[in-house]
């Protein structure tokens, strides 16, 4: 039977797929790491770890062990959890994926009224990508999300939190960034974009480009993000141009944001959970829910 201790050894390494940093990150020496993942890999009989004098990767049973071991942590940490709980009443754990741009708006002030409401629950946050929700929530390393809109997926649940409005995003100095006028999006048709790999969020994806052919064209992406913030970023850097939710336009000086007249979109941000999420989950989404209806998220253009 594989015990906690030995799972999270190898999480540690194949997160790091490096046995010194992995060690280091377990406040351990590296010799004791690379004999227990061994051993491990006697006891299952098969290799976890492809190892090389210069990397270290994933086999394919590594990667399903991987699953199988976060699992079993998370396991272990919600029975102290509920342990502590039992005994005295109060505590928690709630672990939460969101996607960069919902740092920005609405999670300071949901995270606040949270922390407020229910102080002696510890939250943990870590930053996902829309298409990754789903998986965290299934496998129960996540118990709410809040991503970009999303399609159903079975044994989870979506709540629209906020229709947001698509803005121009543009570097400073764009002759189109110098007027609050609304922007018509087909004058931008000729210009170089910055593009959201599909993959990272399908929904997202496929709104920016329905947008751009109901204008009238399809732009050739020229560079590519893996988030809102990384396409803003590129913008920045005078990349390009491209389209982002209002909401995660944050200010920012060598970045112009303009309306879009005809042929803007919308796309929702979500509150996902599994289908039968446990209390303080529920608890975060309808929280969610009155501050969006409440709170607009603070104007950039």
């Amino acid at each position: 039977m594989i015990e906690t201790r030995q799972a999270r050894y190898f999480v540690a390494v194949a997160e790091e797929l490096h046995f010194g940093r992995a060690a280091e990150r377990l406040r351990m020496s590296q010799p004791p790491l690379s004999q227990a993942i061994k051993q491990l890999e006697r006891e299952l009989g098969c290799e976890l770890l492809h190892r090389t004098q210069r990397s270290v990767a994933l086999s394919p049973a590594g990667r399903v062990f991987l699953q199988q071991c976060r699992s079993l942590l998370r396991q272990a940490e919600e029975a102290e959890s509920a342990v502590r709980h039992a005994a005295t009443g109060r505590g928690g754990r709630l672990s939460l994926g969101a996607v960069p741009s919902a740092f920005s708006w609405p999670l300071p002030l949901l995270l606040k009224r949270f922390h407020d409401a229910v102080p002696d629950v510890e939250v943990r946050i870590q930053e996902i990508d829309t298409h990754e929700a789903a998986t965290g929530l299934l496998d129960r390393t996540l118990d709410w999300a809040i991503v970009r809109q999303t399609a159903p997926v079975r044994g989870t649940a979506a709540t629209s939190l906020f229709v947001d409005r698509f803005v121009a995003a543009l570097p400073a100095g764009h002759p189109a960034g110098g007027t609050t006028e609304p922007l018509d999006l087909a004058d931008l048709s000729g210009e170089v974009w910055v593009w959201l790999h599909r993959h990272i969020s399908p929904d997202y994806h496929d709104a920016m480009a329905a947008m751009c052919r109901k204008a009238g064209f399809s732009p050739i992406p020229a560079h590519w993000a893996r988030s809102v913030t990384s396409q803003i970023a590129m913008i920045e850097c005078g990349l390009g141009v491209t389209v982002v939710p209002a909401a995660a336009a944050a200010a920012r000086p060598a970045v112009r944001f303009r309306s879009l007249g005809r042929g803007a979109g919308t796309i929702e941000l979500t509150a996902m959970t599994r289908s039968e999420p446990d209390p303080l989950a529920r608890r975060l989404t309808a929280m969610a829910i009155s501050l969006t209806a409440t709170e607009a998220p603070p104007p950039h253009i």
